[in-house]
């Protein structure tokens, strides 16, 4: 397929790269997206995920690399781009010191809405996201999940046809989380793109599509179905005593991509080139003295967090500054 000249492509980006000094925030990146769908960025703080948004909205300039944008070749176009997109920073960036309707008639303005056409858009997204009851109420009051709204609504105010959301959850609750995506796939029937980034693998779970980053780089690129149904790794898991002991003496094993405890269960990716893994993973366990049970050992079905730490090997949920 070639990517550079369909039309069916919102975001089209080749070998993009971002340096600052000596440090290589995204290396050779290559991002289609496809018109109509919510694509997501999954990956932990600092692999470079809001550095490449900044760059995709003309607010960083690539070391190298080219990106085409709704049509419009950025950042040499990025002017032109701002009032087609939406953009929903990672931290509440509006004023805390207007009110939930002053921050919409604000941005706005901004955008040089006529004054009834905004009037009209900020009534009709003040009820939307359920905001009529705060609307006289100062941002800075507002819940976390009420920011959320305000940030969403403004962030559609311009009526965009791409939304970057950059992290917008990571600050609600799991049910604030929840009906936040119900919007989202409000927004994507209605035909708008979306671009989120995340390190929660519910959410990702939500897109059509995903990357999945880390250290600037795409290791994987696909539907999360397929990328769970076509794992380079076996998962097995393992309901046993001594469960902490057990992971440390299977960790050691060059075989084993990962073990990680849930609850009362050892989860662990095995090396795709062992063909019998649940003989193979008892006979590792009988060799440190700690033999199994056949009912004690199953395989399971792959999830996006077995699919993450297969490419990247690590947990998605670290916490570290985003470069």
């Amino acid at each position: 397929m070639n990517h550079t000249t369909d039309p069916q492509w919102v975001i089209k980006a080749d070998n993009l790269t971002k340096r600052f000094g000596d440090f290589i925030a995204v290396e050779s990146l290559n991002l289609y997206v496809p018109k109509g769908h919510i694509y997501g960025f999954l990956g932990p703080n600092g692999c470079g995920k809001s550095t490449t948004i900044r760059m995709l909205t003309g607010l960083l300039t690539p070391s190298e690399g080219n990106i085409n944008v709704m049509g419009l070749a950025i950042p040499k176009q990025a002017e032109a781009l701002r009032h087609k997109i939406g953009y929903m920073t990672q931290k509440f960036s509006l004023y805390d010191d207007l009110t939930v309707k002053e921050n919409l008639q604000f941005i706005g303005r901004i955008y040089g809405i006529d004054a009834q056409e905004c009037k009209k858009r900020i009534d009709q997204l003040q009820s939307t996201y359920k905001l009529n009851q705060y609307q006289h109420q100062l941002a800075g009051t507002l819940s976390g999940g009420q920011r959320q709204r305000l940030a969403l609504a403004c962030a559609c105010l311009n009526q965009p046809k791409l939304l970057f959301l950059d992290e917008p959850t990571s600050a609600v609750d799991p049910q604030n989380r929840r009906d936040f995506w119900e919007q989202l796939f409000d927004l994507s029937e209605q035909g708008t793109s979306i671009l989120v980034t995340t390190h929660y693998m519910d959410e990702a779970e939500r897109c059509h599509k995903i990357a999945i980053m880390e250290k600037g780089t795409i290791k994987a690129d696909d539907t999360p179905k397929t990328l769970m149904d076509n794992i380079n790794a076996h998962v097995v898991e393992i309901t046993t005593t001594d469960l902490r002991q057990l992971k440390q003496a299977l960790s050691t094993l060059a075989e084993i991509q990962s073990a990680a405890q849930l609850g009362h269960r050892l989860r662990v990716l095995v090396s795709k080139h062992i063909n019998d893994p649940i003989c193979w993973v008892m006979h590792q366990c009988q060799l440190h003295h700690r033999p199994l049970q056949q009912q004690d050992i199953r395989l399971v079905t792959a999830n996006l967090e077995d699919v993450f730490v297969s490419h990247t090997g690590q947990n998605p949920n670290l916490h570290k500054q985003e470069g």
